[in-house]
């Protein structure tokens, strides 16, 4: 609560906002601080402090249940009387966990606050010593542990976080996850892959050949088809990742990452906006605001948008499908699931590497030592775990049917308009207004072996990356035409069209491509300068154009 111990934006303004002085936010009538019933020293210190405000206050001690199967005897009764303030137990991920919380808010109108918060003032350090002292004496009191204490976890740690099982172990993990991406993920990607093939070639035998028919088929369902046939893919990687954090292992990831990190010169803290970026680059923006030094914030800012979001799995997912022969290695790992993770680690060493550049070429400085608090493991809860892996779908599911529905019809009406002259010689969306945007931007990819469908791609794959496909899926339908569209995918088009190294040129370009504007939005907010998305975004495309000339021409060099 201290201003000069509000080190990160985060803190300042958690404090700002309960002192009322937030801008643009009305003082809160009341506070609930919720603590962890199985480590309520860390949180004491802090009611205190929130005390000294003056406004209503309840303590919600989480994770109740918890804390009772370690044998920790909590005295609410002697917490409430000992602070002076209602204190309620919630379990805030069952069903009814938080009826108890809610039926004090509701009374909270009766509880007659103390002076406002204008009349708090920093304490001093003998008083932040009393509040030291007091919060042990309050746990004395009310916190006993009977019956003998969990060991589970010391034993997990000692091979989870050892130097070198623990590293071994991690990789394992990450590996099995993208095993699973594309093994696991085949029947219900067939399925929906067949689900649009029968669509489109309902269309086809529905409506008379003309500019609807081509609207729906070629660009709706060819379109947009193309990118939902990778859902299953996605909803298994958010699988793993909710899993992996309800059982309390990503702080265990955070912290053998430390050494890794440390030495590109991150800090240990910034492992976590860095996962949450495999998701989407936009929270793992936000997620910085933990990381308290402004220079190891900003760098990691930087780097965040290099880690693969969701987004690139589709463009990877239907590369690697045409490109990379299904078979398995040794019998047992799947040879595509092999190349997705190598580009996952591609990622990660870009982002290591970019960081090490900037911190110890431009922005010079020590590493601030890394602390973390390691949570207990405990079971994940599968309602949770549901819940989580839906919302993820509801996301990408309104992003199919808002943004790249959007694309899709446009750029099919950009690739059907103008139509073919009489006695055309060549495909129709040769003519058109895409096709002759994509004649003139070809000569500046020619060197990386892009051709001008790829061209056409790039462009509305800067709102968002999955529409890369989306466009390649209806660019390709109209140039087939209807019949020939519809019987052949996506991926084998691309698998007669394009060479080896153009396609391994593409996957370099997207593990540097730059980001989409959302997220080049939310640095411009996170930073409050136009400055740094704009450094951004050409760095990240200056490295795209790099990577993808050097794999395109080595490819050639290798005789692929």
């Amino acid at each position: 609560m201290r201003q000069d111990r509000a080190r990160s934006p985060d803190e300042a303004i958690t404090r700002d906002v309960v002192l009322g002085r937030q801008a643009g936010e009305p003082a809160p009538d009341a506070v609930v601080c919720v603590a962890d019933a199985t480590n309520l020293r860390q949180v004491l210190r802090l009611v205190l402090e929130l005390k000294r405000v003056g406004r209503p206050l309840i303590l919600a001690v989480n994770m109740f249940d918890i804390a009772r199967h370690r044998g920790l005897e909590i005295d609410l009764d002697a917490l409430a009387n000992a602070l002076a303030i209602p204190v309620v137990p919630s379990v805030a991920v069952r069903k009814g966990g938080t009826l108890e919380l809610m039926r004090k808010l509701d009374g909270l109108a009766d509880v007659t606050s103390a002076p406002g918060s204008s009349d708090w003032t920093e304490p001093s350090t003998a008083e932040i010593r009393d509040a030291h002292r007091e919060a042990d004496r309050i746990l004395q009191l009310a916190v006993r542990r009977s019956g003998r204490p969990a060991v589970w976890t010391a034993r997990l740690d000692r091979v989870l976080l050892h130097p070198v099982a623990g590293v071994v172990i991690l990789l394992a993990v990450l590996f099995l996850m993208f095993q699973a991406v594309f093994s696991w993920a085949t029947p219900a990607m067939e399925l929906i892959k067949d689900g649009f093939a029968w669509l489109g070639a309902l269309v086809a035998t529905t409506l008379p050949a003309g500019m609807l028919r081509s609207l729906i088929a070629d660009g709706v369902i060819a379109g947009v088809g193309s990118v939902l046939v990778f859902l299953p893919q996605i909803l298994i990687l958010f699988t793993f990742i909710i899993l992996l954090e309800d059982f309390g292992y990503m702080a265990r990831a955070a912290f053998l990452m430390d050494r890794v990190m440390g030495g590109a010169g991150l800090h240990g803290r910034a492992f976590i906006p860095l996962l949450s970026s495999f998701a989407c680059a936009i929270p793992g923006v936000m997620a910085t605001r933990v990381i308290e030094n402004r220079r190891d914030r900003l760098a990691t800012i930087l780097v965040a948008p290099l880690m693969t979001c969701s987004a690139r799995i589709p463009v990877y997912t239907l590369i690697i499908s045409a490109f990379v022969p299904q078979r398995t290695l040794a019998g047992v790992i799947d040879f595509q699931g092999l190349v997705m993770f190598g580009l996952y680690a591609a990622g990660i060493l870009s982002a290591l590497g970019v960081a090490l550049v900037l911190k110890r070429v431009f922005w010079r400085g020590e590493v601030e030592p890394f602390l973390l608090e390691l949570p207990n493991y405990k079971l994940p809860d599968p309602k949770n775990v549901v819940m989580g892996v839906v919302q993820r779908a509801n996301i990408f599911l309104r992003r199919a049917g808002t943004i790249i529905l959007a694309m899709m019809i446009l750029i099919w009406f950009l690739s059907s308009v103008p139509g073919a002259p009489e006695g055309a010689t060549e495909p129709a969306i040769n003519y058109s207004i895409a096709g002759t945007v994509g004649h003139a931007i070809a000569p500046v990819l020619e060197p990386v072996g892009f051709n001008w469908q790829i061209a056409i791609a790039l462009i509305p794959g800067l709102a968002a990356r999955e529409v890369a496909v989306a466009a390649l899926g209806t660019v390709y339908a109209i140039s087939a035409g209807g019949d020939e569209a519809m019987r052949s995918t996506l991926a084998g088009t691309l698998a007669a069209q394009w060479s080896l190294p153009t396609a391994l040129a593409l996957l370099a370009w997207y593990i540097f491509a730059p980001q989409c504007a959302a997220t080049l939005g939310v640095v411009r907010r996170e930073t409050n300068s136009w400055r740094w998305p704009i450094f951004l975004f050409a760095y990240m495309i200056t490295l795209a154009y790099l990577g993808a000339f050097m794999t395109f021409h080595g490819a050639h060099a290798l005789g692929l």
